[in-house]
């Protein structure tokens, strides 16, 4: 299989990484199929990959992939595109899909810090089952802000190691950044 920049690859030495890397994933909590096609998708140079495009290379229905890419969208890990100058969709993943995954994973600990709280009012701060809320919540509030700072200190590490290129994974060194509202 040769990619773009003329690198020759063995086609089934992607497909074991795809299936080891995804078979991971799985083990810390994400569906099996989507865990699949997000694998795909990061392992392309592009990040871009169309759903028959998909299906071949994982030997999935378009359906699976249709359903893999709905819940991966969900949570913010792909988006949908069209193919320009066509109707066909294409499927890109994020350049900051870790961020994202992250970002996203912060909003759910926000909710249940809300439940914490209203779980500690009932149940009363000097109760065990209190102090045991109270402790979880401030679990949750100290990863919060640890985590704020952290994405703040990625962003400059992955600057010093991949410059604008890091922005937009498989671009051309100073090429603009793919933005996913536009």
């Amino acid at each position: 299989m040769a990619e773009p920049g003329g690198t020759v690859r063995d086609p089934e030495a992607v497909s074991r990484f795809v299936e080891n890397f995804a078979a991971q994933l799985v083990e810390a909590g994400l569906p099996r199929m989507p865990a699949r096609v997000f694998v795909a998708l990061l392992a392309s140079d592009d990040g871009v990959l169309t759903s028959a495009e998909l299906s071949e290379r994982l030997r999935i229905s378009p359906a699976a992939v249709s359903g893999a890419v709905r819940y991966m969208a969900r949570q913010h890990m792909v988006s949908r595109e069209r193919e320009p100058g066509s109707r066909r969709e294409r499927y890109r993943v994020h350049g900051e899909q870790w961020y994202e995954a992250l970002t996203n994973r912060e909003a759910v600990i926000r909710r249940w810090e809300g439940a914490l709280r209203e779980g500690i009012a009932s149940l009363g701060r000097d109760t065990p089952a209190g102090r045991r809320l109270a402790e979880t919540l401030a679990f949750f509030e100290f990863m919060e802000k640890e985590l704020e700072a952290m994405m703040e200190r990625w962003h400059g590490h992955r600057r010093n190691l991949f410059g604008d290129a890091g922005e937009n994974p498989g671009a051309a060194p100073g090429q603009r950044p793919v933005r996913h509202d536009e």
